[in-house]
């Protein structure tokens, strides 16, 4: 992992030129007013500011549409150059018009950056670490900030300090980074497949993983580029350890063969009788329908079906624990070789290979395959299936065929998306138990344990027409129309209510104008004994504010993958509803000049650290996760638009804000913002943990379907 590690490290360079960038801005503001008479002009004090993002907000509309076409590496390359130039004619900016021509490069590298680094990274990562990756982002962010802080206070303390200089010091990591880009960065493996360069792929992913077999993963990018689909259904199965009689019983050739080290088979997948999936099933017992639970508790199904994935618990030892946080535990879990009964993903293996014949092949309705291939994914007109099923996240990829028939050529081979049920995990450990396949015989089981487990199962990318006819698939593109589909909808309104949401909660009030917050609340008096102006004592604070960021996100970053998006999300925004509050009824109280600035700061500070913790990263993780690999770009760019929209209104009108209301009346509006993110966080944003991209817009486009209920979504006969 420590490869992949890296590589994110380095993109993530590109967030601390937006932190950086976005400090120097807030702190050269005070000089540049000065020099040019701009105290009675806020409007031009607003467009300075928020130049860079009517830049962005334009370069937004189109940027993802050409990430699809040319790659994301190239938008991290341009982003590396637009900061570069952008630093070098600040150096030079003699008036205001100059000013406005450097903030309009740099929005355009601000864009770029903020836009494609999450993206950049959710598809290099694998999903046990994807979330940590992403909040890494906003760790440089903040590292950013609190490095461009300490420049700015220094300089401030200077007999005349120079704004020039502070806002072009950015081109000097901006080399680094560009260096870094064009030299180490590797392209997107989910990009590079889907325009047909699988070869590519491979070895990418090969680089990132440090292993050689990369068969299941390449399968599992190959099927995002057709999610979903009108046949798609939730089987259950029940896995356990294979016997000489369940392997060569005739009853039991409808199961799933997976085979260990010694290409023996060592477990089996059995679909069982009964409709749906016990994970979801067991949801219903409790709670009653699906439909009726999302009308009970207000919340949208897709949070009720992600949810069942996340929140079932086990009981062992006397205690519970959560599968899913504790990876160690959960029967599918790759990282403790000893806990799982399947061993690691190089030692599980469900070679499928329809296409040719051998003596394990198996066919008729529901039959599973166990022929197996040593070949990796589709090379010219040959199609075969991969031979390690692990795409992380304990989640496998393995296939089944059909009886379904076009033209005389068979066309059934269907993809099953498997996880184990974290609420049930052990159906019995008697010596001698038996359980009924789908064929209606009864299955003998000799010892061990058996578990549910949960299968999406829809049809296959690597079935034969869809297969050959994949270069022109990936030749056509994107289609825009793929945006209509009820999956892709709702993805777009968990992503884009999360972007305007997260200016609602006042982020860049703060950022942007955190140093005359802290100057009209007087925290010059609080800092009055150190003999500095009241200029550097706010630059003092936001430095001190920037810096308690770190950890807070550090921990973010700890829980990110453990606790969930989500559940960050619902206990970070009451913190921020808190120190709103703090902020507007602290007027209604006769307090000292000392003890209003240390409320003030002591707010500010909590306020922004907890942001960063939750709604000021979480948003731009869920994005890059939620959307199909064939109009991510494009869904990306929609949001991003919606974002940088958002950062603009918020900027343009906060300084007519606080002439208008002040900075409690601002505060107030901004509480609201927060109620309004939690409730909508609550009701609209599922759980996204741990889970592989195409699993994730799988379960997007199951949660879609009109009147969706888990016991309609059985396969089907």
């Amino acid at each position: 992992m420590m490869e992949v590690v890296i590589i994110a490290v380095v993109a993530t360079l590109g967030n601390l030129l937006n932190g950086w960038e976005s400090s120097t801005i807030a702190g050269a503001m005070t000089y540049i007013k000065q020099e040019f008479e701009l105290e009675k002009d806020p409007t031009l004090e607003g467009l300075i500011v928020s130049m860079s993002f009517i830049t962005a907000t334009v370069v937004t509309i189109f940027s993802g549409t050409i990430s699809d076409m040319v790659g994301r590496r190239p938008m991290l390359i341009t982003s590396s150059v637009m900061f570069i130039i952008g630093g070098l004619i600040m150096l030079w900016a003699p008036n205001v018009t100059v000013i406005l021509l450097s903030r309009i490069i740099k929005g355009v590298a601000i864009a770029l950056a903020v836009t494609f680094n999450p993206l950049y990274i959710s598809e290099i990562a694998p999903p046990d670490i994807r979330g940590q990756l992403n909040t890494l982002a906003q760790f440089s962010c903040s590292a950013g900030m609190f490095l461009a802080y300490i420049l700015v206070f220094f300089m401030s303390l200077m007999p005349s300090p120079s704004w020039r200089v502070m806002l072009s010091a950015i081109s000097i990591p901006s080399v680094v980074y560009f260096l870094l880009t064009v030299f180490y960065l590797p392209e997107s493996p989910r990009w590079l497949v889907s325009k047909g360069r699988f070869l590519e792929a491979e070895k990418v992913l090969k680089r990132l993983r440090c292993v050689d077999d990369v068969s299941g993963e390449m399968a599992l990018l190959a099927e995002g580029l057709r999610p979903g689909g009108e046949d798609m259904s939730i089987e259950e199965y029940v896995v356990a350890p294979a016997s000489e009689i369940l392997v060569n019983q005739e009853a039991g050739k409808d199961y799933i063969k997976l085979y260990g080290p010694n290409d023996e088979v060592t477990m089996v997948a059995q679909p069982v009788n009964g409709q749906g999936s016990m994970l979801l099933n067991s949801m219903v017992s409790q709670h009653g329908s699906f439909a009726s639970q999302a009308t009970a508790t207000l919340k949208d199904p897709i949070v009720n079906l992600f949810g069942s994935l996340h929140e079932s618990t086990l009981i062992e030892n006397g205690r519970t624990n959560s599968m899913l946080i504790n990876n160690a535990n959960s029967i599918f879990s790759t990282r403790d070789p000893e806990s799982s009964p399947f061993g690691t993903g190089d030692n599980l293996r469900a070679p499928l290979n329809p296409f040719h014949g051998g003596p394990d092949r198996a066919y008729g309705s529901k039959d599973m395959l166990g022929m197996r291939s040593h070949s990796s994914l589709v090379h010219g007109n040959d199609v075969e299936t991969p031979r390690n099923t692990d795409i992380g996240g304990g989640w496998q990829l393995v296939y089944k065929s059909t009886d379904d028939t076009m033209g005389g050529k068979r066309e059934g081979l269907q993809r099953v998306y498997l996880h184990a049920d974290p609420s049930a995990a052990a159906v019995s450990q008697s010596p001698h138990i038996s359980f009924v396949s789908t064929s209606g015989y009864d299955i003998p089981i000799d010892g061990g344990e058996a578990f549910q487990a949960a299968g999406i199962v829809s049809r296959s990318v690597l079935g034969t027409s869809y297969a050959l006819s994949m270069p022109e698939v990936v030749a056509k593109g994107p289609k825009w129309r793929a945006l209509i589909e009820p999956g892709v909808k709702r993805a777009l309104i968990v992503g884009i209510g999360l972007q305007i949401l997260q200016q609602a909660a006042g982020i860049n009030g703060f950022l942007f104008y955190a140093p005359q917050i802290l100057e009209q609340a007087g925290v010059g008096a609080l800092l009055s004994n150190l003999g500095i102006s009241s200029i550097s004592a706010s630059f003092l604070v936001n430095i001190i504010t920037t810096f308690c960021m770190l950890p807070c996100i550090a921990i973010s970053i700890r829980l990110m993958d453990v606790a969930g998006r989500r559940s960050i999300m619902l206990y970070t925004i009451p913190i921020l509803i808190v120190c709103l509050l703090v902020l507007v009824m602290k007027q209604f109280f006769q307090l000292s000049p000392v003890l209003n600035a240390s409320i003030s700061a002591i707010s500010v500070v909590v306020y922004e650290s907890v942001f960063c913790m939750g709604l000021g990263i979480i948003p731009s993780i869920i994005c890059s996760e939620i959307f199909p690999t064939s109009v991510r770009g494009i869904c990306i760019s929609l949001t991003s638009l919606t974002y940088w929209a958002c950062t603009l209104a918020v900027t343009l009108m906060f300084p007519y804000l606080l002439q208008l209301l002040g900075l409690s009346g601002v505060f107030a509006l901004f509480v609201g913002g927060c109620i309004i993110s939690w409730i909508f966080v609550y009701m609209k944003v599922p759980e996204t943990k741990g889970m592989p991209l195409e699993v994730i817009i799988e379960f997007f486009a199951i949660g879609a379907k009109p009147g969706t209920d888990p016991a309609e979504l059985g396969m089907k006969d």
